[in-house]
């Protein structure tokens, strides 16, 4: 392909995304059709000897690609949490792709490096992060962008074992080699990612799940009373994983309760705000980040702070997104935009708790309300299997105190008409399901 032809088939590139972006309400199903496997049977056994025509690949998303797609963008997507797609950030994708920037060191390419640091001062000043965590503050701060929160939590432990380590090598020489590791013990709530888990297990460290009080928050009483028993036992408490934001249930731990006690107790405190922290560059959100200035380390959305760099060597020029977004978008619409998605999680939530046959099973603080019909395990299930078997809408699902709950998120294209159009949905469904027979427990 020619700089030519190039031209012409970007022109309708751009197009089909604008055509697919805008037309997702009009598309009958959310959530795909099809069955594991069922991509391969409708491609060839091999690549193409010779090259094939542009308007036979597009064809192909449409035949191969899009009946396998669950369509994150549409407006009626409740799954998960929000995604990442917008405009500013695909045009600045493009220039990325265009670049081949491997960033692996600042020689290599001195604008990448540069513009990351930068960047993520920006946003650490948005959050009104202590200045310890911005590079520009002339100490050992500064954040750098991790391909996901699981590897920011990866990354923290091993810095927070390392640093451990070294200390107990220098108060303790001579040991059998593997005693001072074997010594180590990570916390983390019951409600924490299982990314924090997986990490403890990479990093060969015992790991501690402390249970959560009734609002699903890790609290400070809780961390004292294992951190006591692990001491005497002999036992080495180095590493807490504090979230703000669970992903079961949006929940947020107490680290003003949790920091003194890691700061107290040399434990490296990493908050992991992964989905709820970009909420915070709204100035009335900003106070469930209070007690960060406890902590060692903090992660959030696509956007984590370090004290050292990633795990892996090449790096993407990424920082030039979060340049277009910030630069294209301006904080106030942002906030604006995160406003909204609050604004519509309490609209739904009002619908939930006007229904006397429902009720709310988390604390609604931002995007994502839990709620479930009164009564059985089995009889939500069924529910969950109703709302997402015609594809109509997508929602997914969780357990929080042994009580199977439908977990409702406001995602990007969400609008107001849609979140009324979903609870409408939902309700159906469950007058349909109360009104089966007595073998779904209700």
């Amino acid at each position: 392909m020619d700089p030519k032809e190039f031209c012409i088939r970007g022109k309708q590139m751009v197009d089909y995304i604008i055509d697919y972006t805008e037309s997702l309400d009009k598309r009958r199903k959310v959530f795909p059709e099809v069955k594991p496997g069922y991509l391969r049977p409708l491609l060839p056994n091999y690549a193409p000897e010779e090259a094939e025509s542009f308007e036979d690949v597009i064809a192909d998303l449409e035949r191969v690609i899009m009946p396998g797609m669950t369509h994150w963008s549409s407006p009626h997507f409740h799954a998960y949490f929000p995604s990442t797609f917008s405009y500013p950030s695909l045009l600045a994708e493009m220039m990325i792709t265009a670049t081949s920037c491997i960033g692996f060191s600042w020689a290599s390419c001195p604008a990448a490096t540069e513009l990351e640091i930068v960047m993520l001062d920006w946003l650490g000043k948005a959050f009104q992060l202590p200045a310890e965590f911005l590079s520009d503050s002339g100490g050992d701060g500064g954040g750098i962008i991790q391909r996901t929160a699981s590897d920011a939590t990866l990354m923290t432990l091993l810095s927070a074992r390392h640093k451990t380590l070294t200390k107990l090598e220098r108060e303790q020489p001579n040991q059998v080699n593997g005693t001072h590791l074997n010594k180590l013990v990570a916390y983390m709530s019951d409600q924490a990612h299982s990314s924090a888990e997986r990490a403890a297990i990479i990093g060969a460290v015992r790991v501690r799940k402390l249970p959560s009080d009734e609002k699903f928050s890790m609290r400070g009483v809780e961390l004292e009373k294992v951190i006591a028993q692990d001491k005497a036992n002999g036992l080495v408490p180095f590493y807490l994983c504090a979230t703000l934001g669970t992903t079961s249930s949006c929940a947020f731990d107490n680290i003003l309760e949790l920091g003194p006690i890691c700061q107290r107790e040399g434990i490296w405190m990493h908050i992991d705000a992964a989905y709820a922290g970009s909420a915070f560059i709204c100035p009335e959100f900003r106070p469930l980040l209070n007690g960060v200035e406890f902590a060692d380390s903090f992660d959030f959305n696509a956007h984590k702070w370090m004290r050292h760099w990633q795990i892996p060597l090449g790096r993407k020029f990424n920082s030039l997104k979060l340049w277009f977004v910030l630069r294209l978008f301006g904080m106030k619409k942002m906030q604006e935009l995160i406003r909204l998605d609050v604004a519509m999680a309490r609209e739904f939530e009002e619908f939930v708790h006007k229904d006397e046959r429902f009720e709310i099973t988390n604390e609604v603080k931002l995007g994502l309300v839990c709620f479930r019909l009164k009564g059985s395990n089995e009889l939500n299930r069924h529910l969950f299997e109703a709302v997402n078997k015609e594809g109509k809408i997508h929602i997914t699902s969780t357990e929080l105190r042994s009580k199977y709950t439908l977990r409702f998120a406001i995602c990007m294209g969400n609008t107001r008409e849609s979140v009324r159009f979903a609870w409408e949905y939902i309700s159906s469904k469950a007058t349909a399901l109360l009104s089966s027979p007595s073998e779904y427990g209700n």
